[in-house]
């Protein structure tokens, strides 16, 4: 049965996109790997305002998760974390058998960059984490002005998972000077899951240089090493996906327009936290709320696994809350090709079902 998914990943994918996949498959060391390597590479820097070398990897994101701690930690890391993905990351540093330390806070919550600079002051650590976009919480952390706390600190990389806001909010790379970022393609790409995107720049690039044990599938100088020969992935890549976000990012850069689609964004995230504040409570803090997904208080004790099995009647599926917070709270994601008409059915056919 169809259902138009309003959860947070993977998202509504379209059908002239899901099409896109659908060609006679070439070899991923053929001249047309470069061709469309080339100019994916080239929409992706337009969206995150970059000149930066790029990766697109087959795995999920949290596989260029890993690629980043392993790259990128020579002493010690500094996890600041505020929901379950922050807690991923410091629990795949601990996998990897890293030095690091944790910056916790409340669920809710964001992440004080002032906090930051006291840890950095201590000069233990030479890599940040970060979650951009705390996809468990609906919290939007303060990603420029940490930028701005790192970029006091010439031998500290930052590295930024924007999982669940690249593309769906404005972040320039250059100018806030990121070190690495990532995401994943099931986000706001709307784009079937299996890809994942990272700018790397030279300082995260140089770190890499200096990091041992960082193996093989992740490391960045392999990535870099068949970028530069030939315009190709280091391994066999799922060239369907990349033909897919290829065609996706022309529709972004050239169709909406990037601007455009944050503001859809922004526009559709105000219409559910404005529908969630008369009708429920917001769990984020007003001051870091997210603009691709809205975590909601269930101050209404309805059951969410219900709501979902009447909205499956109509078509639709929302988002249950994330671990503890399932059932005390539900999810409604505004990200990628959604639309505010679509936004605006979906919180009607919750009042019909709710009364």
């Amino acid at each position: 049965m169809y259902r138009k998914l309003f959860i947070p990943g993977p998202t509504e994918v379209r059908e002239d996109v899901r099409k896109a996949m659908d060609f006679p498959m070439f070899g991923h060391r053929m001249p047309e790997t470069s061709k469309l390597m080339e100019e994916t590479v080239a929409k992706l820097q337009k969206i995150l305002f970059t000149n930066n070398f790029m990766i697109i990897g087959t795995c999920s994101g949290t596989g260029l998760m890993e690629a980043a701690v392993r790259n990128c930690v020579k002493k010690a890391a500094l996890h600041s974390i505020c929901g379950a993905f922050g807690k991923r990351w410091a629990g795949i540093s601990k996998s990897c058998k890293k030095d690091y330390e944790v910056l916790e806070y409340e669920w809710g919550k964001g992440i004080s960059p002032e906090d930051i600079e006291k840890k950095l002051k201590t000069g233990k650590f030479d890599t940040v984490f970060i979650t951009h976009n705390e996809t468990s919480t609906g919290v939007l952390n303060p990603l420029k002005e940490v930028a701005e706390v790192v970029s006091k600190y010439p031998d500290v990389v930052l590295c930024v998972d924007a999982v669940s806001s690249m593309a769906g909010t404005e972040i320039r790379v250059d100018d806030w000077g990121i070190d690495y970022i990532l995401t994943s393609s099931q986000k706001c790409f709307a784009l079937p899951p299996g890809l994942s995107i990272a700018s790397v720049n030279e300082k995260a690039m140089q770190r890499s240089a200096e990091v041992d044990d960082k193996g093989y599938y992740f490391d960045f100088l392999e990535y870099k090493k068949y970028w530069d020969k030939a315009k190709q992935p280091s391994i066999t890549a799922a060239l369907n996906l990349i033909a897919a976000l290829n065609y996706q990012l022309d529709k972004i850069v050239n169709q909406e327009g990037i601007e455009n689609r944050f503001k859809r964004h922004a526009e559709m995230a105000s219409i559910v936290q404005n529908w969630a504040r008369e009708n429920f409570s917001l769990f984020a803090d007003e001051n870091n709320l997210s603009p691709t997904v809205t975590c909601i208080n269930n101050t209404k004790g309805i059951s969410i696994k219900g709501l979902n099995e009447e909205l499956s009647k109509s078509g639709a599926y929302i988002s249950n809350g994330y671990g503890d917070l399932k059932e005390k709270t539900f999810r409604i994601a505004h990200m990628g090709d959604l639309t505010v008409e679509e936004i605006n059915w979906l919180l009607g056919e919750i009042e019909d079902i709710i009364g």
